[in-house]
């Protein structure tokens, strides 16, 4: 067994042999010493997953929507397992009377809804590859998914419809059939129809599968349930293959992570959902909820309106991604500021003992019932009053904000990593261990894991402080990159997939997230960003000599720093009545402004997304060398050496883009 606390060892590692690198013992979770957990019987597809909840609680409440009463938001209404049941089974009827057949595609485009879900187990019931359209993607992607996967059919919200129509007539050769989420406007079915597509609303659908009865095909645990494309790195968005068998088996591990720490799931639970269907995080967090027979409200979609509905649904689980969890701990510390001096001395003090409690072990209900009560219980009702458990996950959640509500919220706040390959949660840290802080905790008990040596970045599976590329495998793994078996094989061998994310197993078996093996990484919102490309991008604005784009998963925005062209930056000071030498220049914020102007034109121009353009810029006269170890001998760029080098002028980058007034 392993010397690490919450692993066990389950195979040695290997030394570098034949060209490959050194490999770490392989770890398993301590939850898993007697072997991975089996679904339960029966539940070999995500369609029995909702099938055995609506045969064991068909009167509990599913889903829920605010009612609005005269534009105004009220209570929650509620159908129940069965009520939803008898939906799906309409809506999967109408989508085979379009000739749509078990294996075909349909695309789901539009933000998290009641129909949403509908539409998705009407895909599990007849065997359809059910391919969700990201809500957050420009027109290009949402057509070039729509070509790629071939999707026939596509459920749409009805705001999105508009943007629908902008990948028409491409879409049109395999689109057949337009559902709306809610009506359809006159103009707007005239110019699906002129195309040869047919369109019906919500109600005209569901009548469609009124009178007709279709036999569900068998399904099995290899089936694939979705394709989920993922968005942001180089070239086009890649479908991964996720099977039934991923998620009936990442179910089946989480509850027994969640069981061994006495925190089990069970049909009382309530779940918010507004973090997008479209991603993985959220699509397996709502399957686990339902193979409970537990309750899904859903938000309004503003997040301004966020707490409002948390207040409203009073959830006991809450799962979010770090932006948000930054804007709770922002709005929190400012309130605590901006009172009096006796309440903020109050909760610093009941901060302080309840953070030092927590750290010798007491569990957060047991640390501090007093400050609870007296000073943390208002936090504790602006979550809803009943949330246990917090789970963050998408990017890294930043040590000092995960302590904070660690502390404030009365409840578990767990942190995970996982990747749409891995059919999301691979890690989660662990309640009442906040050694694990700043870590993504072990292991889920249904994967094995270990580290690979990167030797190009001096990590070191074998070291006594083991860093590697996490590999992961498992049944929870993907079945592949669709119709790209050259990107799969890059990336899952013999069983193992390789996340191209470097981790460093801490001492009680957590793991932290160090680095990324390539340069492509991720935002604070969860976007990945791939820096190659971008550069190649801007390097052809006309006033750029080189650039070097940063960004990390702590910032939600890029910045960069640009070697401009000597010559393109003193015709613009000379057109502008601008003085001044090559030096000078640089430093002007005129000319900053001039070459970021450039920069996001350039960028426009080549249709990318928000998050990928840069947001602040530095200039710098001197050219990035090879003599101050800024550029390898064949001028690739040395990026951790360039960080080291301009670390100060990032950190003022990000403090200036943080000052600017929000437009």
């Amino acid at each position: 067994m392993a010397q690490r606390k919450y692993l066990i060892e389950v195979e040695k590692a290997k030394e570098a042999k034949d060209g490959k690198p050194s490999v770490g013992p392989v770890y398993r979770s301590i939850f898993a010493k007697d072997g991975f957990p089996a679904p339960i019987p029966g539940m070999d597809s995500c369609w029995d997953v909702f099938r055995m909840s609506v045969e064991k609680y068909p009167n509990n409440l599913m889903l829920g929507n605010r009612e609005i009463v005269n534009g105004k938001a009220g209570k929650y209404v509620w159908k129940t397992y069965k009520q939803i049941y008898d939906l799906v089974i309409k809506v999967g009827n109408a989508i085979r009377s379009c000739g749509v057949e078990p294996g075909g595609k349909c695309g789901i485009y539009g933000a998290n809804s009641s129909e949403w879900i509908i539409s998705m187990e009407a895909c599990n019931a007849h065997g359809l590859y059910c391919v969700p359209l990201y809500d957050t993607l420009g027109a290009n992607a949402v057509e070039y998914i729509i070509s790629h996967a071939e999707v026939s059919i596509a459920f749409v919200e009805e705001k999105k419809i508009p943007e629908l129509l902008k990948t028409f007539p491409g879409s049109a050769t395999y689109i057949r059939t337009i559902v709306s989420f809610g009506k359809v406007a006159p103009e707007q079915r005239e110019a699906i129809e002129k195309l040869g597509v047919a369109v019906y609303s919500w109600e005209d659908f569901l009548k469609l599968g009124e009178n007709k009865e279709y036999e569900l095909p068998v399904k099995t645990k290899s089936d694939i349930c979705t394709i989920m494309y993922t968005s942001g790195t180089t070239g086009d968005p890649k479908g991964v293959l996720v099977s039934n068998e991923s998620i009936v088996s990442l179910i089946a591990g989480v509850n027994r992570l969640l069981e061994s720490v006495n925190e089990a799931l069970s049909a009382k639970d309530v779940f918010l959902s507004y973090l997008p269907l479209a991603h993985i995080f959220d699509r397996v967090i709502e399957e686990l909820f339902i193979s409970h027979g537990a309750s899904i409200g859903f938000w309004r979609g503003d997040v301004k309106l966020l707490l409002e509905d948390i207040g409203e649904l009073k959830p006991t689980v809450f799962c979010a991604v770090p932006r948000v969890l930054d804007r709770i701990y922002a709005g929190l510390t400012q309130k605590v500021s901006s009172g009096s001096f006796l309440k903020q001395k109050l909760f610093n003090i009941a901060y302080s003992y309840k953070f030092s409690s927590m750290k010798k072990g007491h569990a957060h209900d047991e640390a501090s019932p007093l400050c609870d009560k007296i000073v943390f219980e208002k936090v504790k009702q602006g979550l809803g009053g009943k949330v246990r458990l917090i789970l963050s996950g998408a990017a890294p959640l930043a040590s000092h904000v995960e302590a904070f509500l660690r502390v404030v919220s009365c409840a578990y706040v767990l942190q995970g990593y996982g990747l749409t390959e891995t059919c999301a949660g691979t890690f989660v840290s662990l309640p009442n261990e906040m050694q694990m802080l700043g870590t993504v905790g072990p292991p889920v008990p249904n994967v094995d894991v270990c580290l690979e040596s990167v030797p190009d970045m001096n990590y070191d599976a074998l070291s006594s402080t083991p860093r590697g590329e996490v590999c992961v495998r498992g049944k929870v793994i993907f079945s592949g990159y669709y119709k790209r078996e050259d990107l799969t094989k890059e990336v899952l061998i013999d069983g193992w997939f390789h996340t191209g994310d470097v981790g460093e197993w801490q001492p009680d078996g957590s793991l932290k997230i160090i680095d990324r093996k390539k340069n492509i990484f991720k935002l604070a919102q969860g976007e990945y960003v791939a820096v190659e490309n971008l550069e190649n991008i801007f390097g052809l604005a006309s006033p750029v000599e080189s650039i070097w784009v940063y960004g990390n998963s702590f910032e939600s925005c890029l910045v960069a720093v640009v070697n401009p062209s000597q010559k393109a930056l003193e015709n613009w000071a000379q057109e502008n009545g601008v003085s001044g030498d090559f030096k000078s220049l640089c430093e002007n914020p005129k000319a900053k402004e001039y070459v970021l102007g450039e920069l996001t034109k350039t960028g426009k121009e080549k249709k990318l997304k928000g998050f990928e353009l840069i947001k602040a810029v530095h200039l710098d006269p001197v050219q990035f060398d090879i003599e101050r170890d800024l550029l390898t001998p064949t001028y690739k760029k040395k990026r951790p050496q360039l960080l080291k080098h301009y670390q100060n002028i990032i950190d003022n980058m990000y403090k200036s883009v943080t000052m600017k007034p929000s437009a």
